[in-house]
Protein backbone atom coordinates (compact mmCIF):
# COMPACT_ATOMS: atom_id res chain seq x y z
CA UNK A 1 0.00 0.00 0.00
CA UNK A 2 1.58 3.52 -1.06
CA UNK A 3 1.70 5.90 1.24
CA UNK A 4 2.66 9.70 1.28
CA UNK A 5 4.38 11.32 4.22
CA UNK A 6 2.31 14.60 5.62
CA UNK A 7 4.07 17.87 6.48
CA UNK A 8 3.91 17.11 10.21
CA UNK A 9 5.25 13.30 9.88
CA UNK A 10 2.25 11.12 9.35
CA UNK A 11 1.90 8.44 6.90
CA UNK A 12 -1.12 8.57 5.07
CA UNK A 13 -2.19 5.58 2.60
CA UNK A 14 -3.73 6.26 -0.69
CA UNK A 15 -5.26 3.67 -3.55
CA UNK A 16 -5.79 4.74 -7.41
CA UNK A 17 -7.68 3.48 -9.82
CA UNK A 18 -8.47 3.51 -13.58
CA UNK A 19 -7.25 5.58 -15.90
CA UNK A 20 -8.11 9.34 -16.94
CA UNK A 21 -8.31 13.15 -15.43
CA UNK A 22 -7.79 12.59 -11.21
CA UNK A 23 -10.99 12.62 -9.39
CA UNK A 24 -10.53 12.58 -5.25
CA UNK A 25 -12.94 10.61 -3.17
CA UNK A 26 -13.69 11.80 0.06
CA UNK A 27 -14.94 9.38 2.74
CA UNK A 28 -17.34 10.14 5.81
CA UNK A 29 -16.45 10.29 9.87
CA UNK A 30 -14.14 7.83 10.92
CA UNK A 31 -14.38 5.52 7.67
CA UNK A 32 -11.59 4.47 5.20
CA UNK A 33 -11.40 3.92 1.37
CA UNK A 34 -13.53 1.31 1.72
CA UNK A 35 -16.99 3.60 2.17
CA UNK A 36 -16.50 3.96 -1.25
CA UNK A 37 -16.30 0.30 -2.62
CA UNK A 38 -19.98 0.52 -3.47
CA UNK A 39 -19.33 2.72 -6.82
CA UNK A 40 -16.08 3.71 -7.01
CA UNK A 41 -16.67 1.38 -10.55
CA UNK A 42 -18.84 4.19 -11.12
CA UNK A 43 -15.73 6.55 -12.03
CA UNK A 44 -12.95 4.36 -13.01
CA UNK A 45 -14.31 4.15 -16.62
CA UNK A 46 -13.57 8.12 -17.27
CA UNK A 47 -11.66 8.87 -14.08
CA UNK A 48 -8.58 7.57 -12.32
CA UNK A 49 -9.81 7.72 -8.69
CA UNK A 50 -8.08 8.75 -5.91
CA UNK A 51 -8.88 7.57 -2.25
CA UNK A 52 -6.98 8.01 1.40
CA UNK A 53 -6.97 6.34 4.45
CA UNK A 54 -7.55 9.14 6.54
CA UNK A 55 -5.11 9.25 9.56
CA UNK A 56 -6.58 7.19 12.37
CA UNK A 57 -8.26 4.83 10.15
CA UNK A 58 -6.90 1.90 7.65
CA UNK A 59 -3.43 1.67 6.34
CA UNK A 60 -2.74 5.13 7.38
CA UNK A 61 -0.48 6.10 10.94
CA UNK A 62 -2.90 6.79 13.41
CA UNK A 63 -0.89 9.26 15.97
CA UNK A 64 -1.95 10.85 19.02
CA UNK A 65 -2.08 14.64 17.74
CA UNK A 66 -4.66 17.06 17.16
CA UNK A 67 -7.45 15.68 14.28
CA UNK A 68 -9.41 18.77 12.33
CA UNK A 69 -10.89 18.70 8.73
CA UNK A 70 -8.45 21.26 8.13
CA UNK A 71 -5.42 18.94 8.71
CA UNK A 72 -6.97 16.18 6.95
CA UNK A 73 -7.01 18.88 3.94
CA UNK A 74 -3.28 19.29 4.15
CA UNK A 75 -2.91 15.61 4.35
CA UNK A 76 -4.78 15.15 0.83
CA UNK A 77 -2.23 18.00 -0.69
CA UNK A 78 0.07 15.46 0.45
CA UNK A 79 -0.90 12.73 -1.36
CA UNK A 80 -1.44 14.78 -4.67
CA UNK A 81 2.16 16.46 -4.28
CA UNK A 82 3.11 12.34 -3.85
CA UNK A 83 1.26 11.41 -6.92
CA UNK A 84 2.51 14.87 -9.05
CA UNK A 85 -0.85 16.02 -9.41
CA UNK A 86 -1.34 19.48 -9.58
CA UNK A 87 -5.41 19.62 -10.17
CA UNK A 88 -7.78 16.95 -9.34
CA UNK A 89 -11.57 17.31 -9.11
CA UNK A 90 -13.31 16.84 -5.76
CA UNK A 91 -15.69 14.84 -4.68
CA UNK A 92 -16.31 14.81 -0.61
CA UNK A 93 -19.24 13.04 1.27
CA UNK A 94 -20.03 13.90 4.78
CA UNK A 95 -17.50 14.90 6.49
CA UNK A 96 -15.32 13.98 3.58
CA UNK A 97 -17.16 17.02 2.23
CA UNK A 98 -16.04 19.37 4.83
CA UNK A 99 -12.43 18.34 4.15
CA UNK A 100 -13.34 18.87 0.80
CA UNK A 101 -14.19 22.47 1.27
CA UNK A 102 -11.06 23.34 3.08
CA UNK A 103 -9.15 22.31 0.40
CA UNK A 104 -11.05 24.01 -2.53
CA UNK A 105 -10.76 27.16 -0.46
CA UNK A 106 -7.15 27.28 1.01
CA UNK A 107 -5.68 25.66 -2.31
CA UNK A 108 -7.78 26.98 -4.77
CA UNK A 109 -5.28 25.79 -7.76
CA UNK A 110 -5.37 22.22 -6.67
CA UNK A 111 -9.08 22.08 -7.48
CA UNK A 112 -10.40 22.11 -10.58
CA UNK A 113 -14.38 20.93 -10.31
CA UNK A 114 -16.02 20.56 -6.39
CA UNK A 115 -18.91 18.38 -5.41
CA UNK A 116 -19.93 18.01 -1.96
CA UNK A 117 -22.38 15.29 -1.12
CA UNK A 118 -24.68 15.15 2.69
CA UNK A 119 -22.48 17.57 4.35
CA UNK A 120 -22.55 20.84 6.19
CA UNK A 121 -20.63 24.22 6.79
CA UNK A 122 -20.45 23.41 10.42
CA UNK A 123 -20.28 25.71 13.17
CA UNK A 124 -23.09 28.22 14.18
CA UNK A 125 -24.55 28.85 10.73
CA UNK A 126 -24.80 24.57 9.82
CA UNK A 127 -27.96 22.82 10.72
CA UNK A 128 -27.79 19.77 13.31
CA UNK A 129 -29.20 16.83 13.89
CA UNK A 130 -31.60 16.54 16.11
CA UNK A 131 -31.35 15.49 19.80
CA UNK A 132 -33.48 12.21 18.81
CA UNK A 133 -31.28 11.70 15.98
CA UNK A 134 -27.85 11.41 18.61
CA UNK A 135 -29.82 9.45 20.96
CA UNK A 136 -30.14 6.90 18.86
CA UNK A 137 -26.77 6.46 17.72
CA UNK A 138 -25.58 6.03 21.37
CA UNK A 139 -27.64 3.52 22.46
CA UNK A 140 -25.82 1.17 25.31
CA UNK A 141 -27.09 -2.13 23.20
CA UNK A 142 -24.44 -1.81 20.18
CA UNK A 143 -26.34 -3.76 18.04
CA UNK A 144 -29.30 -0.95 18.18
CA UNK A 145 -26.82 1.66 17.88
CA UNK A 146 -26.13 -0.34 14.72
CA UNK A 147 -28.95 -0.67 13.15
CA UNK A 148 -30.04 3.04 14.21
CA UNK A 149 -27.10 4.52 11.93
CA UNK A 150 -28.06 1.92 9.01
CA UNK A 151 -31.79 3.42 9.16
CA UNK A 152 -29.86 6.93 8.66
CA UNK A 153 -27.98 5.42 5.81
CA UNK A 154 -30.02 3.96 3.72
CA UNK A 155 -34.18 3.38 3.37
CA UNK A 156 -35.85 0.47 4.81
CA UNK A 157 -36.58 -1.19 0.67
CA UNK A 158 -33.31 -0.64 0.02
CA UNK A 159 -31.88 -2.53 3.44
CA UNK A 160 -34.79 -5.42 2.31
CA UNK A 161 -32.69 -6.18 -0.47
CA UNK A 162 -29.04 -5.43 0.24
CA UNK A 163 -27.71 -7.83 3.49
CA UNK A 164 -24.12 -6.42 3.32
CA UNK A 165 -21.77 -6.46 3.49
CA UNK A 166 -22.09 -2.44 4.85
CA UNK A 167 -18.81 -0.12 4.22
CA UNK A 168 -20.54 3.40 5.61
CA UNK A 169 -20.91 2.20 8.97
CA UNK A 170 -17.28 3.09 10.41
CA UNK A 171 -13.96 1.61 10.08
CA UNK A 172 -13.99 -1.00 12.96
CA UNK A 173 -10.07 -0.95 12.96
CA UNK A 174 -9.81 2.21 14.37
CA UNK A 175 -8.39 3.06 17.90
CA UNK A 176 -10.21 4.97 20.51
CA UNK A 177 -8.16 7.79 20.82
CA UNK A 178 -8.44 8.24 16.52
CA UNK A 179 -12.20 7.71 16.70
CA UNK A 180 -12.80 10.20 18.99
CA UNK A 181 -9.85 12.72 16.99
CA UNK A 182 -12.43 11.93 13.98
CA UNK A 183 -15.46 13.07 15.89
CA UNK A 184 -13.85 16.43 17.16
CA UNK A 185 -12.96 16.94 13.88
CA UNK A 186 -16.15 16.71 12.37
CA UNK A 187 -18.18 18.66 15.42
CA UNK A 188 -15.67 21.24 15.41
CA UNK A 189 -15.65 22.04 11.13
CA UNK A 190 -16.76 25.65 10.91
CA UNK A 191 -15.71 26.93 6.93
CA UNK A 192 -18.40 29.36 6.59
CA UNK A 193 -16.20 32.09 6.64
CA UNK A 194 -13.79 30.31 3.73
CA UNK A 195 -17.21 29.49 2.00
CA UNK A 196 -17.24 32.62 -0.11
CA UNK A 197 -13.65 32.30 -1.57
CA UNK A 198 -14.13 28.84 -3.11
CA UNK A 199 -13.72 29.49 -7.28
CA UNK A 200 -13.71 25.91 -8.26
CA UNK A 201 -17.28 25.48 -10.26
CA UNK A 202 -19.55 23.37 -7.13
CA UNK A 203 -22.32 20.70 -7.13
CA UNK A 204 -24.13 20.57 -3.76
CA UNK A 205 -25.89 16.97 -3.42
CA UNK A 206 -28.21 15.75 -0.87
CA UNK A 207 -30.79 13.67 -0.19
CA UNK A 208 -34.02 15.07 0.71
CA UNK A 209 -34.54 12.37 3.74
CA UNK A 210 -31.32 13.31 5.25
CA UNK A 211 -31.59 12.88 8.91
CA UNK A 212 -28.01 12.31 10.20
CA UNK A 213 -26.73 15.47 8.36
CA UNK A 214 -30.21 16.97 7.58
CA UNK A 215 -30.67 18.43 4.13
CA UNK A 216 -31.02 21.92 5.42
CA UNK A 217 -27.64 22.51 4.72
CA UNK A 218 -27.77 22.31 1.18
CA UNK A 219 -29.09 24.95 0.17
CA UNK A 220 -26.69 26.68 3.32
CA UNK A 221 -23.83 25.36 1.13
CA UNK A 222 -25.20 26.05 -2.17
CA UNK A 223 -26.01 29.71 -1.16
CA UNK A 224 -23.02 30.50 0.16
CA UNK A 225 -20.43 29.65 -2.58
CA UNK A 226 -20.01 31.66 -5.08
CA UNK A 227 -22.27 30.47 -8.49
CA UNK A 228 -22.50 26.43 -6.47
CA UNK A 229 -25.52 24.17 -8.16
CA UNK A 230 -28.10 22.09 -6.07
CA UNK A 231 -28.77 19.19 -6.94
CA UNK A 232 -31.56 17.24 -4.10
CA UNK A 233 -32.06 13.39 -4.39
CA UNK A 234 -35.50 12.66 -3.70
CA UNK A 235 -36.17 9.98 -0.97
CA UNK A 236 -32.53 9.85 -0.26
CA UNK A 237 -31.14 9.19 3.34
CA UNK A 238 -27.61 10.28 4.10
CA UNK A 239 -25.67 7.46 1.96
CA UNK A 240 -27.77 8.77 -0.97
CA UNK A 241 -24.51 8.31 -3.60
CA UNK A 242 -24.62 4.37 -2.94
CA UNK A 243 -28.40 3.31 -2.78
CA UNK A 244 -29.17 5.88 -5.64
CA UNK A 245 -25.75 5.39 -7.58
CA UNK A 246 -27.75 4.89 -11.06
CA UNK A 247 -28.79 8.50 -10.34
CA UNK A 248 -25.66 10.70 -8.53
CA UNK A 249 -22.93 8.70 -10.02
CA UNK A 250 -24.24 10.27 -13.64
CA UNK A 251 -25.00 13.06 -12.34
CA UNK A 252 -21.62 13.57 -11.10
CA UNK A 253 -19.75 12.79 -13.92
CA UNK A 254 -21.93 14.43 -16.06
CA UNK A 255 -21.33 17.72 -13.87
CA UNK A 256 -17.51 16.95 -13.93
CA UNK A 257 -17.78 16.90 -17.98
CA UNK A 258 -19.63 20.37 -18.17
CA UNK A 259 -16.34 21.56 -16.71
CA UNK A 260 -13.44 20.49 -18.27
CA UNK A 261 -12.78 23.49 -21.02
CA UNK A 262 -11.28 22.99 -23.94
CA UNK A 263 -7.81 22.28 -23.77
CA UNK A 264 -7.73 21.40 -20.85
CA UNK A 265 -4.52 19.72 -19.32
CA UNK A 266 -6.52 16.91 -17.35
CA UNK A 267 -8.02 15.57 -20.75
Amino acid sequence: MPHATTSDGVRVAYQVSGDGPPLVLLAGQANNHHWWDGVRDDFTGSRSTVTIDYRGTGDSDKPRLPYSTARFAEDVVAVLDELSVDRADLYGTSMGGRVAQWLAARHPRRVRALVLGCTSPGGRHGVERSVDVRRSLVRSDPAEARQALLELMYTPAWLATHPGPYHTLGDPGMPPHARRGHLTASDGHDAWDALPGIVAPTLVLHGTDDLLNPTANAPLLSGRIPGARMELVQGARHAYFEEYRDRTSPLVLDFLDQKVPSGDPHR
